[in-house]
Order: C-alpha cells, then sequence, then structure tokens
C-alpha cells in the first residue's frame, strides 16, 4: 500500500457558472515514505491547489487522497483539523509566522499541539538561528524567517510536509540554502516531502518529480541521481 495515492483527483472553482475555472483534471499519483518530491509546473499549473487538497486544506470536487489507506476527502472538519495537526507540516512561500511571537515562541507553539514534538530548542538551533531565537519575525531576514518556518513545520514530527514555492520570494543563494536545509532536515527525520516550484535546479534534487500544467499531471520522473542542493550553482 502506498504511504499517500491521489486518485482521480479534480477541481473546480465556480462550477457551472460563467467564471468556471478548472484547477485540476484527473490527477493520479502515489507516494513512498520518506522519500523527496518535487511538483513542477509555471504559476497557475495548479501547484497550491494540489498541496491545499492534499494538506486538506480544501475539499476535491471529485476523487480521493488517501494516506496509508485512510481516505482524507472523506472526512469530517473535525477530523480534517485533526489530520493537519497530527500528520501534515506545511512550509509557504511567505513563512505566515506569528508576529507577535519571536523565533523559538513560534516554533514552541506548533509543539504544544502536537502529541509527541521535537525539542524546540534543538530544532531552532538545527536550524542555524540559536543566537536569534529570542528576535521577532521583523527583526529576521527573509531567510531566517523560512528557518523559523521550517523548524515550526518539522518540530511536529508530522508524516507529510507540503511545501509550496519555499523558496519563491528568497534570493537564489538563500533560496539554495534553504532548500539543503530542509531536505536534510526531512530525511534525518523521515519525513516525506512534497514541494512545488517553478525552478528547475530544485526539481532537479527530488528523488522524483510530478511536471503538472494547466490542471493535468504528467507520468511521474524517478531521479536515480538527485543533487544535493549544496551542489548546485544557484
Amino acid at each position: 500500500m502506498a504511504f499517500l495515492s491521489v486518485e482521480a483527483l479534480s477541481k473546480t472553482y465556480l462550477p457551472g457558472t460563467p467564471g468556471e475555472v478548472i484547477a485540476l483534471r484527473d490527477v493520479s499519483f502515489s507516494l513512498e515514505k520518506g522519500r523527496f518530491y518535487v511538483i513542477y509546473g509555471p504559476s497557475g499549473a495548479g501547484k497550491s491547489t494540489l498541496l491545499n487538497l492534499i494538506g486538506a486544506m480544501d475539499s476535491p470536487t471529485i476523487g480521493h487522497v488517501r494516506m496509508e489507506g485512510e481516505d482524507i476527502s472523506s472526512l469530517n472538519e473535525k477530523q480534517k483539523a485533526a489530520y493537519r495537526r497530527d500528520k501534515v507540516g506545511f512550509v509557504f512561500q511567505f513563512y505566515s509566522l506569528f508576529q507577535k511571537l519571536n523565533a523559538l515562541e513560534n516554533i514552541q507553539l506548533a509543539a504544544s499541539l502536537s502529541k509527541d514534538p521535537l525539542d524546540p530548542v534543538k530544532m531552532i538551533e538545527a536550524v542555524g538561528l540559536k543566537d536569534r531565537k529570542l528576535s521577532y519575525p521583523r527583526e529576521l531576514s527573509g531567510g531566517e524567517q523560512q528557518r523559523v518556518a521550517i523548524a515550526r513545520a518539522i518540530v511536529k514530527k508530522p508524516l507529510l510536509l507540503l511545501a509550496d514555492e519555499p523558496t519563491g520570494a528568497l534570493d537564489s543563494k538563500t533560496g539554495g540554502e534553504v532548500l539543503a536545509l530542509l531536505s536534510s532536515l526531512c530525511k534525518r527525520e523521515g519525513i516525506t516531502v512534497l514541494l512545488s516550484t517553478h525552478n528547475e535546479k530544485i526539481a532537479s534534487c527530488a528523488d522524483a518529480v510530478l511536471r503538472l500544467n494547466d490542471g493535468v499531471i504528467s507520468p511521474m520522473e524517478y531521479n536515480d541521481h538527485p543533487i544535493d542542493p549544496k551542489d548546485i550553482e544557484w
């Protein structure tokens, strides 16, 4: 049984109206546990929609998302909230940190919602921000804020980490450093990663790539020799 399977997934916004938008069309694929996957495609391809459906932040029009056999699409809102809390970590393009909490407090808050979290202090050290743990988001650079967001997502020990263009708001060098950090931490913790990007270089770092365009997905492309993000000339 696949760790996560997406089965004939479609999403239509405003169906039956003049403004109808078909964001995803009959998308199917499966993921193995503990591997690093990339969804690659241009802006507007449906990448964020797909991540939102897998993360139970939205509901499909048709189709199913199953994690370890459980049909996520059929859960009620309370069950979906528990799924997001206990099994999924999220990293977004624009960090989404709590501005009134310092870096460590942002991570501690996520840890407090988990049944068996990692140590928040060790996590902030793992992302290289030991000396910035009492700084507030406004006092941190974009790269530092994204490091906090990664630590916040991983401290819960999620089974699946969904990263939506996590380097999109960063310069190339900082983005490469953040990607290398994300990759190494997830490998260390055995977390399955599904990351969306429009950057071909990031796609070359994945164990496998799913290409998405106009809501249609291509067969998964496996990479026998993924490139270490540290070795890419950004």
